[in-house]
């Protein structure tokens, strides 16, 4: 989290919406969503990039192929958001 502001408390469920979450802190927000998930004992998780230009996309997928819990991530299904959000297994 950037030192200058204060925590913001988002309620951790299944599906996380990052239309909400400014580019710069996508990163940031992202890896701390996760580890709040695993800790929560979820273990199917839908996060919603958008399909844009595909950026936030890779920015999501680079961070869940280097965290170790993540077990597979792909494509949501086409009702569930297609190719515009990731569908993500746990450990």
């Amino acid at each position: 989290m950037p030192p200058d502001e204060e925590p913001v408390a988002i309620p951790i469920t299944d599906v996380f919406d990052l239309h909400t979450v400014p580019p710069r802190d996508v990163q940031w927000v992202v890896e701390e969503y996760l580890l709040e998930a695993r800790r929560l004992g979820l273990r199917a998780l839908r996060i919603i990039h958008g399909r844009g230009t595909g950026v936030q996309r890779e920015m999501v997928r680079r961070i869940l192929a280097r965290t170790e819990f993540v077990v597979d991530f792909h494509d949501a299904p086409a009702d569930a958001g297609g190719w515009g959000a990731t569908v993500v297994s746990l450990r």
